[in-house]
């Protein structure tokens, strides 16, 4: 999976997105519900730090593979959406097997 430029983004998709899924449903419910806010500000930043290191992956998928622009818009909105990255990733499957 690490050996492509695609498979590098499908890797860094699943950590970014499982960090999505847990700020969402663990660290906002422990802050609004249990009161602990700590929670969104752990794991917050360490979301943040992936989303950033997604987007700089994604950067460098499009210059590595030239592929069309608009798969490196979609990359980017996927990663707002739960689940996102995953539904996206069975597309970058197959565009790894056409840009490979």
């Amino acid at each position: 999976m690490l050996k492509t430029p695609i498979g590098k983004l499908r890797f860094m998709g699943y950590f970014e997105g499982i960090s999505l899924l847990i700020l969402l449903f663990i660290a906002m419910p422990l802050k609004y519900g249990l009161d602990i806010p700590e929670a969104v500000r752990i794991v917050g930043s360490i979301h943040g730090a992936l989303f950033v290191t997604y987007c700089v992956i994604i950067a460098y998928v499009q210059l590595k593979v030239r592929w069309n622009i608009i798969w490196s818009v979609i990359a980017v909105a996927v990663a707002f959406i739960p689940f996102g990255n995953f539904i996206y990733d069975r597309k970058l499957d197959q565009l790894e097997e056409k840009y490979s």
